[in-house]
C-alpha cells in the first residue's frame, strides 16, 4: 500500500471546496457522471482508430445506492486508470487546479453571477462525503487495478486490488450532512435534471417491464414481467441530429420531453446548427404567448456537451428570445466565470448574434411558405417579435421581411405592402406617411368608423409593448407618424391642404369658447374650435397622441426610462363650430347653456368611456328628464 500527500499547498481544501460551493453542493453528481461520461467516449474514440485493443460493447454508467451503509456508488466501463495516472490526475493536477479555482473566485464562488462550476471535477464528490474511494482499472493489456482512498485530509492511501472489469467505481461515504443524497428520490431528481440527456446510458436501478403476448394466445393469459435496467435519460436527444432526420412529430416529441407538464403544443421551432466559428447546436420553440409576457415561466436549457448546466441563459440568448423554450448546447460557452464576464465575451456575443439571425431568417421563411398559416399564429407571437423589434437592432433591421401589421378588419400588411396601401391616401400636406392605429376596437369603434369612411386603413396595436413598439417604428422609419385614432379630430390626424368654410365669425368663435370654458373641467379638458363638416359630430374628446403613449409605456414598465412622474389624465375637447349644436350654444338662454353643454359633453364622454359612477347617474336622470 502506497501512502502519501496531495500535491497542495493548503492545510486542507475541501473544506474551502465545501464552503465556497455549499449552494451547489448537489452539482456533485453532474460532475461524477461527466467524468464517467468522458472516460466512455474516450475509450470508444480509441477503440475506433484503433489504438484500444478492447471490446467497446454497449457500456453504461450505473448510479447505485447504499442506504444502509450510507454510500453511494457511480459506475463506469470507460477508459480506466493505472496507479501512475491516477497520481496524475487525482493526487496532481486535479487538487492544484481546485486550489487554483478557490483562489481565482473566492469572493465570488458562492454569488448568483457563478453560473457552473465545470472543471471541479472529480474532488466535488468532497461537498457531499467524509471519505471518497476510486477503484479503477486501465483498459490497457494486463493492467493492474488499484484503489485509490481519501477522507478529506490531504493524505491519501493507494494500494493495488483485484477488479475483473475495465472501468472506474467512486464510492462516496456519505457525510453525516449530506445525507439527503441517499434517498432514492432525491437522486433520481438530480439524475432527470442534469443528466436527462447525456450521450452514456444511466442506469438507476431496475424496473417492471411487462412483455407483449404471442398472437395466438388465449383471452385470458396474463402477460409475463421481467426486470429490466432502469435507463434514466435519452442519450440521444433531437437536438443531436440533423433537422433531415427529425419529423415534425420527432420534435414535438422532444418538447414534451423537455415540458411534461405543457398542455399547448408549440407554434413552431427553430433548429440551431453551427460548428464554424463556434459550436453550437439546439431547438428553439416558439409557445403561444398571447399578450401575455410571462419571463419565469419556462426556461431554455444550457447545456455543454449533453449535460444540463442552466436555465439563466440572460446573456447569451437575447433578451427578447428569453420568452421562447427550448435547448442551447455549446462546449464554447465559457462557465466558470461571472454574468457580468460572459455578457463581455466575444464568443457569447457571436452566439446571440447568430441567434438572432436565425430567428429572423426563420420567421422570413414561414411567411414565405405558408402565409395564411403565419397569419393564424400572429396574435401568439407578436409580442415576442414587438419585443425583438424594440429591444435588439440587429433583429430590428431584419424585421421588415417578416413582421406584419394586422388591420381592425383582420387584413395582414407587411412593412412595404402597408406602405403601397396608403401612401396616397394617408400622406399629410407636409409628406408624412400617417399610420393611423387603434388599441381597443369596441371602446375606439365611433372613431374607427369615422377614419374608414374616409377611406384610411387603421391599424391594430393591442399588445402590452405596443407604445414601445410604435415609438421604435418611428425612429426606424423616416417621415413616419403612427397616431392612435382617437387623438384627435380625423381632419387633424392627417391634415390635408384642404378649405373649410365657417360658419361662426371669429367673435362669435370666442364667445363660444368662453361659455365652453366656464362651464367644463378646464384642468381636464382642454377646448379645441374646429371648422368641420356640419355632419361631423359636435363634441369630440380625444387625448393627446404624446401624452397617451407615455402613460402607455409608463404602465408597461417603461415610464422610468423617461424619467418622468405620473401622466395626468387630459383630453381636448374638439368642438365642431359648424354644427347645430354650437350656433345652439350661443343662442340659448342663459340659464340653459350650461345644461346643454354638459349634455354633449357627457355623450362624448360616454363615447370614449369616460363616464362611470355618480356622473354616469347623474347623465342618465338628466337625459330621462330631457325626454319629458
Amino acid at each position: 500500500m502506497k501512502k502519501g500527500n496531495i500535491n497542495v499547498s493548503v492545510d486542507n481544501i475541501f473544506p474551502l471546496i465545501k464552503k465556497f460551493l455549499y449552494s451547489d453542493h448537489e452539482i456533485f453528481l453532474r460532475e461524477l457522471i461527466s467524468n464517467a461520461t468522458d472516460a466512455t467516449l474516450k475509450l470508444k474514440h480509441l477503440t475506433s482508430i484503433g489504438e484500444a485493443k478492447v471490446e467497446y460493447g454497449n457500456p453504461i454508467i450505473e448510479v447505485k445506492l447504499d442506504k444502509e451503509n450510507k454510500k453511494l456508488h457511480i459506475i463506469d466501463q470507460g477508459i480506466g486508470m493505472t496507479a501512475e495516472e491516477v497520481e496524475k490526475y487525482i493526487n496532481e493536477v486535479a487538487f492544484s487546479g481546485a486550489e487554483e479555482f478557490l483562489n481565482k473566485y473566492k469572493d465570488t464562488a458562492n454569488d448568483a453571477g457563478i453560473i457552473g462550476h465545470f472543471g471541479l471535477g472529480f474532488y466535488s464528490a468532497f461537498m457531499v462525503a467524509e471519505h471518497v474511494d476510486i477503484l479503477t482499472k486501465s483498459y490497457q493489456e494486463g493492467a493492474q487495478a488499484v484503489k485509490w482512498s481519501c477522507d478529506g485530509s490531504p493524505e491519501f492511501t493507494m494500494e493495488e486490488i483485484e477488479k475483473e472489469e475495465r472501468g472506474t467505481e467512486i464510492i462516496l461515504h456519505i457525510a453525516e450532512d449530506s445525507e439527503e443524497f441517499l434517498e432514492e428520490s432525491r437522486i433520481r431528481e438530480l439524475l432527470l435534471k442534469y443528466n436527462k440527456f447525456m450521450p452514456i446510458p444511466i442506469k438507476f436501478g431496475t424496473k417492471t417491464e411487462t412483455l407483449p403476448l404471442p398472437e395466438n394466445a388465449p383471452e385470458d393469459a396474463k402477460p409475463e414481467t421481467k426486470e429490466v435496467d432502469n435507463i434514466i435519460n435519452n442519450p440521444n436527444p433531437a437536438w443531436t441530429k440533423m433537422p433531415a432526420d427529425l419529423t415534425d412529430e420527432d420534435y414535438l416529441n422532444f418538447y414534451r420531453e423537455l415540458y411534461p407538464t405543457q398542455l399547448e403544443e408549440p407554434l413552431f421551432w427553430i433548429h440551431l446548427n453551427v460548428d464554424y466559428p463556434f459550436n453550437l447546436t439546439g431547438i428553439l420553440f416558439f409557445p403561444r404567448i398571447g399578450n401575455n409576457i410571462n419571463l419565469d415561466q419556462d426556461k431554455i436549457q444550457l447545456y455543454q456537451n449533453q449535460v444540463y448546466v442552466t436555465d439563466e441563459v440572460k446573456g447569451i440568448v437575447p433578451d427578447f428570445l428569453m420568452l421562447l423554450r427550448g435547448v442551447i448546447d455549446s462546449p464554447d460557452i465559457p462557465l466558470n466565470v461571472s454574468r457580468s464576464y460572459l455578457q463581455a465575451d466575444g464568443a457569447v456575443k457571436k452566439i446571440a448574434s447568430y441567434i438572432t439571425r436565425k430567428v429572423a431568417d426563420k420567421l422570413t421563411s414561414l411567411l414565405k411558405d405558408d402565409r395564411e398559416v403565419f397569419e393564424n399564429k400572429w396574435n401568439d407571437i407578436k409580442v415576442i417579435l414587438e419585443y425583438g423589434v424594440v429591444t435588439d437592432d440587429k433583429f430590428a433591421e431584419k424585421s421588415d421581411k417578416f413582421m406584419l401589421y394586422p388591420t381592425v378588419d383582420d387584413t395582414f400588411y407587411t412593412w412595404s405592402e402597408l406602405n403601397d396601401k396608403i401612401k396616397d391616401n394617408q400622406t399629410d400636406k407636409d409628406g408624412n406617411l400617417v399610420i393611423l392605429y387603434a388599441s381597443d376596437k369596441d371602446s375606439q369603434d365611433a372613431y374607427i368608423t369615422t377614419a374608414k369612411e374616409k377611406g384610411y386603413e387603421v391599424l391594430m396595436f393591442d399588445s402590452p409593448i405596443s407604445a414601445h413598439f410604435i415609438q421604435k417604428l418611428e425612429q426606424k422609419h423616416d417621415k413616419v407618424q403612427l397616431v392612435r385614432v382617437d387623438a384627435d379630430h380625423i381632419n387633424n390626424l392627417i391634415k390635408k391642404d384642404e378649405e373649410t368654410i365657417a360658419r361662426l365669425s371669429d367673435e362669435q368663435k370666442e364667445s363660444l369658447k368662453t361659455i365652453l370654458e366656464n362651464t367644463i373641467d378646464k384642468e381636464k379638458y382642454q377646448v379645441q374650435l374646429e371648422d368641420l363638416s356640419s355632419t361631423d359630430a359636435p363634441f369630440v374628446i380625444t387625448q393627446p397622441e404624446f401624452m397617451r403613449r407615455m402613460k402607455d409605456m409608463q404602465q408597461s414598465g417603461g415610464g422610468g426610462m423617461f424619467g418622468m412622474g405620473d401622466f395626468p389624465e387630459m383630453y381636448n375637447l374638439v368642438v365642431n363650430t359648424n354644427s347645430d349644436l354650437a350656433t345652439e350654444i350661443l343662442e340659448k338662454p342663459e340659464d340653459q347653456k350650461k345644461e346643454v353643454i354638459n349634455q354633449a359633453l357627457d355623450l362624448a364622454r360616454l363615447s370614449q368611456n369616460l363616464l362611470k359612477g355618480k356622473e354616469l347617474t347623474d347623465f342618465i336622470k338628466r337625459s330621462f328628464d330631457l325626454l319629458k
